[in-house]
């Protein structure tokens, strides 16, 4: 066992030191990787380094001679993932390059398991790595009945600088929604705080907070078409990321409830004859590219909601292919 030194690459930049290490050297305890920082036994470009330090690519670290061996703790079982949801998965595929995955996720499908929840996206990732070594990451989040865009980072530098965009506003996302009802303006902002409140049948909700309470939450809106006043296709762009924001503020500020939202709207939420699944998807996210320029992908309407359309009368929209500039 002698002492190494190795060079960060692009895939690895912006990763913590000691996330970099269990990556690497698995059978490295935490204990043991600290005690090594601490007697300055690791370097990075030859200083002293605390677990928590940033990486840069091209930076070089000192290893010192590390016992081999399985990692401490036993892997979880690999999840098996059917042939049908590994044929799914190929089909919802919308771009990819070797920074990242965009996926154009159906509705009903959820993003992460919970109570009851077995089949979920992050729990098919594996299938998604294409030969690299890393597993694709989840940077953002959709509601399980919410369909379209939701981006995968391919490395810990892209997932990095994709959640930075997301917490920076930098990324532009669209939905589009079918509402029943015309709200009193074609367009607007709505800025409703809101705040979260447990219990009661439909569980734990996102409800308008009252005084100074709760987290403050911006949507702005615009009427794309009204089928006789019955519904409104919306489109909404969201400037903050809170917890179920366009289904309270379409139900509560416009008081035109997202057509399929019991949760929300009750049964003011559905129409006669109409799918009963939530018509909020996902259209469009414009976010800076990891590696430079910009990615622009578009997701095309789940079927419940080109059904909707159809039978609403609103024009069908036309999917443009998603498109990277630099």
């Amino acid at each position: 066992m002698n002492i190494q030194h190795r060079t960060v690459h692009a895939a690895d930049a912006e990763s913590r030191l000691d996330r970099w290490f269990r990556r690497h050297f698995p059978q490295l305890t935490q204990g043991a990787l600290q005690k090594l920082l601490r007697t300055g036994q690791i370097r990075v470009d030859g200083k002293r380094a605390e677990a928590s330090l940033r990486l840069e690519r091209g930076q070089e670290i000192r290893i010192p001679p590390i016992p081999e061996g399985p990692a401490p703790e036993m892997e979880a079982k690999p999840r098996i993932v059917s042939l049908e949801d590994v044929k799914m998965l190929e089909r919802i595929i919308l771009y990819q390059d070797d920074s990242v995955i965009a996926l154009d996720k159906p509705h009903g499908l959820a993003v992460q398991g919970g109570p009851n929840i077995k089949r979920h996206l992050d729990g098919m990732l594996d299938e998604l790595r294409f030969g690299h070594e890393d597993r694709p990451r989840l940077v953002h989040r959709l509601d399980r009945d919410t369909s379209g865009v939701i981006l995968l980072a391919r490395n810990v530098r892209a997932a990095s600088r994709l959640a930075a965009a997301f917490r920076s506003r930098d990324a532009e996302k669209t939905y589009w929604a079918i509402v029943v009802g015309q709200p009193q303006y074609e367009g607007g902002r709505i800025d409703m705080a809101l705040t979260k409140q447990g219990g009661g049948p439909m569980g734990e909700r996102t409800v308008p907070a009252e005084g100074k309470d709760g987290t403050f939450a911006v949507t702005e809106y615009s009427t794309m078409d009204v089928a006789r006043r019955h519904a409104t296709w919306l489109e909404l762009r969201p400037l903050t990321g809170r917890t179920h924001q366009l289904r309270v503020h379409c139900a509560s500020a416009l008081e035109c409830p997202i057509l399929g939202d019991g949760k929300y709207g009750g049964q003011a939420a559905h129409l006669e004859g109409m799918s009963t699944s939530l018509h909020l998807h996902a259209r469009r996210i414009s976010i800076p590219h990891p590696e430079g320029g910009m990615l622009e992908v578009t997701a095309p309407l789940p079927p419940h909601m080109l059904e909707s359309f159809a039978t609403l009368g609103f024009n069908k929209p036309r999917n443009t292919a998603p498109k990277r500039t630099v």
